[in-house]
Order: structure tokens, then C-alpha cells, then sequence
């Protein structure tokens, strides 16, 4: 049974302070938020519609790192399904994160947010190899990191990756963007009575089966204590009232021990 009597966090009046309450995040999008309704791989005012938010918390104050999935473009999985090498399929979806990585870094700078793409495969003549150190030199001089080309390995998925990125930055808080409000007991746009969890743990995640992400992402963040908040991104302005102090979608965290 899910626990969700949790203490709520009494939060400063932070849009008077003009602080925000996270200093370094790291932000999980995957590729088909990015899509058009009529099917198209990349939407362009989608985009530029996140670079703007995303452009509006470095302005606020945050580093923000920036994980997008490629699933709008290929899944390794799914073509490794219809008789693919595995290892080429995947690798085929680490290029299809460089493609929207790089269209992520024209629309923010468009909107004149200084960004880099850091890919985990040597791909230097369109954007740096990943490098920690470099990483989060540029997250201090208020640039958008976007990290592109998952691990740099198959068979692990973009959200294990988030996580990793996560956790090297030493980012404060994951944001898994979604198209729901946050974590429910099913699929809520299937099951019309699923259960809202505003918070729990990742052991409650992991033994409830929730598909938040995969097992080795919440993994990850469960072992190194990295809190998840699991949000609509199509919500406009709800990043920023949750780096405000709003309670927005639902929190995961490590139990208390």
C-alpha cells in the first residue's frame, strides 16, 4: 500500500524572495513531446515553446540540464524488435537524441540562451563530447546543457540516462516531463479511476510496478538520493511555479530509513 501522508514542505514565499528553491536541475523530455498532433518528428512551436520556459528559468536563476529522448524520431528497441542488431538499433536512437538535441540548442538560442550539446559518442563536428567537469563548468556559467546520445552504450534507455546526468551534475532535482499530471496507479488517459500519488518512495514506485521509468533509472536516483518530480510539461509555466515552491505533479524520493 502506497504511503502518501507525507509532511508538505512549508515553503518560503519564494516569488517575493526571487529566489528559486532548486539551484541545478536536470530535465528529462522525451522525444515525442517534441512531435506534432499531425505526426510530424519535431513541432517547431512546441520547441520553441520549451526553449522559452527552459530560457525563462536561467533567467530565474537555474542551471538546467537537459536530457531528451529520441523516441519521435526511432526507438533502438522497436527496430531491434522487427530484426534489427540490437546494437546497431540502439545506436541508430543515440543519433536520433543528437538530431533533437540540436534542434533543442537552435531554438534556445534563437530566444538568446547560450547552450551546448555534450554527446556521449565522439560526434565533435557537430557538438562536444560529454566530459563531467566540462559539464558543469558550463551549467556554473548559466549555459543549458543538453546531453545527447544517452550513455553512449545499447541497451540502456534515454531515462537511465537522465538519471546518470543527474546524479554526476549533482543535480538537486529530476524532472520527468510527461503528458499527465504526475504518477497515477495506471495509465489515467486509459483508466478513468486511477489513483493520484502525490508522493512516494522508489521502492513503492519499483514494487507498485508504475512504469515512471525504467528500473535501472529509478535505481539510480533511489541509491545516490536523487529526488524525481514526475510533471506535465504541457502545463504551461509549471516549472517555473515549482521551482517557486508549488507543489506541481508528484515527488519521489528515497524512504525514510
Amino acid at each position: 500500500m502506497l504511503d502518501n501522508n507525507y509532511p508538505t514542505k512549508n515553503f518560503e514565499p519564494h516569488n517575493i524572495m526571487n529566489k528559486p528553491i532548486y539551484q541545478r536541475i536536470l530535465l528529462k523530455l522525451s522525444g515525442e513531446a517534441l512531435m506534432s498532433e499531425t505526426g510530424g518528428s519535431i513541432d517547431s512551436d512546441i520547441i520553441k515553446r520549451l526553449a522559452t520556459e527552459i530560457k525563462e528559468l536561467c533567467e530565474f536563476g537555474v542551471q538546467v540540464g537537459l536530457v531528451i529522448g529520441g523516441g519521435n524520431i526511432l526507438r533502438g528497441a522497436e527496430k531491434a524488435a522487427e530484426g534489427l542488431d540490437r546494437v546497431t538499433s540502439d545506436q541508430m536512437g543515440m543519433l536520433a537524441t543528437v538530431i533533437n538535441a540540436l534542434a533543442m540548442q537552435d531554438a534556445l538560442e534563437s530566444h538568446g540562451q547560450q547552450v551546448r550539446v555534450m554527446s556521449a559518442l565522439k560526434i565533435n563536428q557537430v557538438c562536444e563530447d560529454y566530459i563531467r567537469r566540462r559539464a558543469v563548468r558550463h551549467l556554473e556559467k548559466s549555459r543549458v546543457v543538453i546531453f545527447a546520445a544517452g550513455t553512449g552504450n545499447p541497451f540502456f534507455t534515454t531515462d537511465s540516462a537522465a538519471s546518470l546526468r543527474a546524479i554526476e551534475i549533482n543535480a538537486e532535482l529530476m524532472i520527468k516531463a510527461t503528458k499527465v499530471k504526475g504518477v497515477y496507479s495506471a495509465d489515467p488517459q486509459k483508466i478513468k479511476d486511477a489513483v493520484f500519488y502525490p508522493r512516494l518512495t522508489y521502492d513503492e514506485a519499483l514494487d507498485q510496478r508504475l512504469n515512471v521509468m525504467d528500473t535501472t533509472a529509478l535505481v539510480l536516483c533511489r541509491d545516490n538520493n536523487v529526488p524525481m518530480r514526475v510533471m506535465n510539461i504541457f502545463e504551461q509555466g509549471a516549472v517555473m511555479r515549482l521551482m517557486m515552491g508549488e507543489e506541481i505533479g508528484s515527488l519521489i524520493e528515497r524512504g525514510r530509513n
